[in-house]
């Protein structure tokens, strides 16, 4: 399991607190009409994460410092410009609805649960290592199987969901088409793939680890990923969706789940909601360091001490000190992870071009470049994602 660890954790952070509001509000709009793209997800990821691994398994290093390297500053802070947008606009979504989430467990506001819930999280980063945390997110990965609970419970139409999930159907104007961007873009957004560079290429180096696990680590993190967001669109679709109720938060897919599901289902995901916080959020706070460290060239590292790479633990404090300013904004919930997931959506491709395009060059990979059939998997997801930006534009402006 160790040695397979870093692409399962860095799959499973995919499934955070803007995964499952944008996945609940997708469910409530559009039903069991997106089923089909939510398990779409697990080819897509895999592909990336397989070419992530390899990449940072033969080059040793992040993909930041890699573009850096190979294509110059300029491009390497257009790349960093997108992660770190995308990333503060995630944490501060994912604070918020990680609270709500405690909240409606421990019966307290939310609003007194975001600062100790950022507080705590910033801690175990900066007192703990990388082991450590990794260690820690392994035993949480069970968590997530309560959003397979509250999706029984919830109980789906079976026949409507099996068409949803087996048939395509998607339309260029209204919920549709922005709802399948969003969920593309919550689970293709650029952390996940960036993070699994690191933690193979530098904190872990995969030396003794053989390609073949590694890449069938890619591979069951990208498949756990995809089950977890179905049952997620499938317990909002099977309750809100049905009664075409509208919800503002997360964290009101979880309450409103209590009537119509019972207090067993709505606690689950609840539940499932605080896992994902608590995993994701590590992840992406130490990715955002990370990726701004790699550009100056810092020491960096969750396994370096607080004194040997100060700079990187400041930007970590200042992520977080950010992030918690934005949820005091009184800017809605879902707006944010709604806005996160498109943007993630539309910048997706930009990082995606850089990590075919490095994982493909002799320059970086050696004699060991990806094989011509993952880089043309790599094209043809880099294609659909663009793609559903533009069909997402269109309908905008229509």
């Amino acid at each position: 399991m160790r040695d397979i660890g870093p692409e399962i954790v860095s799959g499973a952070s995919d499934n955070d607190p803007t995964n499952v509001g944008t996945a609940a509000s997708v469910g409530a709009q559009t039903g069991y009409q997106l089923s089909w793209v939510a398990l779409l997800v697990a080819p897509l990821l895999a592909v990336v994460q397989t070419i992530a691994a390899q990449l940072s398994a033969v080059a040793h290093d992040d993909l930041q410092s890699l573009t850096r390297w190979r294509f110059g500053r300029g491009v390497s802070l257009i790349f960093l410009g997108s992660v770190l947008v995308v990333n503060v606009i995630t944490i501060a979504a994912d604070l918020q609805a990680g609270a709500a989430g405690l909240g409606l467990l421990v019966g307290v506001s939310d609003r007194w649960l975001v600062l100790p819930l950022g507080i705590g999280l910033g801690a175990l980063l900066v007192v703990g290592h990388y082991q450590l945390l990794m260690a820690i997110l392994r035993y949480l990965l069970v968590g997530f199987l309560a959003f397979g609970a509250a999706a029984l419970l919830a109980r789906p139409d079976w026949p409507q969901l099996l068409r949803g999930s087996i048939v395509p159907s998607l339309s260029v104007h209204g919920a549709a088409s922005s709802g399948a961007l969003a969920v593309l873009g919550t689970t293709l957004t650029s952390y996940v793939y960036v993070w699994e560079t690191i933690g193979r290429g530098v904190e872990e180096r995969a030396r003794g680890v053989t390609m073949t696990r590694i890449r069938g680590g890619a591979v069951l993190g990208a498949v756990f990923t995809a089950l977890m967001l179905w049952c997620m669109l499938v317990a909002s679709a099977a309750t809100l969706g049905v009664r075409h109720q509208a919800i503002a938060s997360a964290a009101d897919a979880a309450q409103a789940l209590r009537p119509l599901a019972g207090s067993a289902a709505s606690d689950l995901f609840a539940l499932g909601l605080v896992v994902s916080a608590v995993v994701a959020l590590p992840i992406l706070l130490a990715t955002t360091a990370y990726v701004v460290g790699a550009h100056f060239g810092w020491r960096r590292g969750l396994s370096e001490r607080v004194g040997a790479a100060p700079a990187f633990y400041i930007v970590l404090a200042l992520s977080i000190v950010l992030a918690l300013a934005v949820t005091q904004a009184n800017v809605s919930v879902v707006g944010m992870l709604v806005v996160a997931s498109v943007v993630g959506g539309l910048g997706t491709p930009l990082g995606l071009v850089l990590l075919v395009r490095l994982a493909s060059d002799p320059r970086v990979m050696g004699t060991r470049p990806i094989s011509g059939r993952l880089a043309a998997a790599g094209w043809a997801v880099v294609f659909v994602m663009g793609a559903l930006g533009v069909t997402f534009l269109v309908g905008a402006v229509a």
